[in-house]
């Protein structure tokens, strides 16, 4: 936190302090992600709320690369707030998969909505489950990214590795792309669901959402605290698709540990008393919920947090 810098002038040989309001006011930088995803207008959402109703504090949102960033950079002093992923969130912690060591001076707040995994398939590919997928080629994310350390996951517990299919490193609109011109046979998503890219595929390519088998499902969630199950809605990208089930992580929000408790405090009462106002900055701002406030969180509450929790 860094308090905003009041102006001095001179005047004769005194010095005259000027501030706009009479008083300090604290500065809370709040972590995002790019100006095109859920995270930036959500963040600022949350800007906007604090600085309405959060005595003594002026919020600023930034875009950033996200969560690996967002972490490191609360870690280092570099923000108050920020948006992750919980999976992220649990890596830092543990010292995995980005983290070289443990991470420590944060800590989380609530989820806020679910990235769905999305596995989509061309239909000509005759893609039905993921077995199917063996010799096939799959897009699974840009390498080292958060989709293609869960396209692993996700891969490896239907007992498929990447020496079984052609490995292709995409984001989301390359694959998409790849899916149109069938250069690819299908793709692991995990983002807000409906996600745009598949939206756009859907309308020019006939696809196939390709479902995360019930028993694998079972395992992933007892292997991995970060997962939730989630469904996606029948007819969501095709009028005539059933509803398909699959696994989600969360977006969630994190705080540095040293923020004040009674402000973290107050900032989830402004949270989850104007959860309407997260669905007009963004649609997945729709599953911003006290009820499912605390799914899939797999790293300690800040104490402010918890004690809002427990309030409830």
């Amino acid at each position: 936190m860094k308090k905003i810098l009041a102006k001095t002038i001179a005047v004769g040989s005194a010095t005259v302090l000027l501030t706009a309001c009479g008083d300090f006011e604290e500065e809370l930088e709040i972590l995002t992600g790019g100006e095109q995803g859920a995270y930036y207008p959500l963040g600022g959402q949350l800007a906007t709320l604090i600085n309405e109703d959060v005595e003594d504090y002026d919020a600023s949102h930034f875009a950033t690369s996200a969560s690996v960033v967002n972490i490191n950079d609360i870690a280092d002093d570099a923000g108050d707030l920020a948006l992750t992923q919980n999976d992220t969130a649990y890596y830092a912690v543990n010292g995995e998969v980005d983290f070289e060591e443990p991470v420590e001076g944060f800590s989380a707040m609530t989820s806020l909505y679910p990235e769905v995994i999305q596995i989509v398939a061309t239909e000509s590919s005759g893609i039905e489950t993921v077995e199917d997928m063996e010799g096939m080629s799959v897009a699974v994310g840009d390498a080292g990214s958060g989709t293609e350390v869960v396209s692993q996951q996700i891969l490896e517990a239907h007992d498929i590795t990447y020496d079984d299919i052609t490995v292709e490193y995409q984001d989301f609109e390359d694959a998409a792309d790849g899916l149109q011109d069938e250069n690819i046979d299908a793709a692991l998503m995990v983002a807000g669901a409906p996600t745009g890219a598949i939206e756009s595929l859907a309308a020019q390519q006939d696809i196939t959402m390709v479902e995360v088998e019930e028993d694998v499902a079972d395992e992933l969630l007892d292997e991995y605290p970060y997962y939730t199950e989630h469904e996606i809605e029948a007819g969501m990208y095709n009028e005539d698709d059933d509803a398909t089930n699959t696994l989600a992580v969360q977006a969630m929000l994190i705080a540095h540990d040293e923020l004040d408790e009674e402000v973290v405090y107050e900032i989830m009462e402004v949270i989850y008393d104007n959860t309407d106002s997260f669905e007009t900055a963004h649609e997945s701002g729709s599953y911003i919920d006290l009820e499912t406030a605390q799914d899939g969180i797999p790293i300690d509450l800040h104490p402010g947090a918890e004690q809002f929790y427990e309030d409830q």
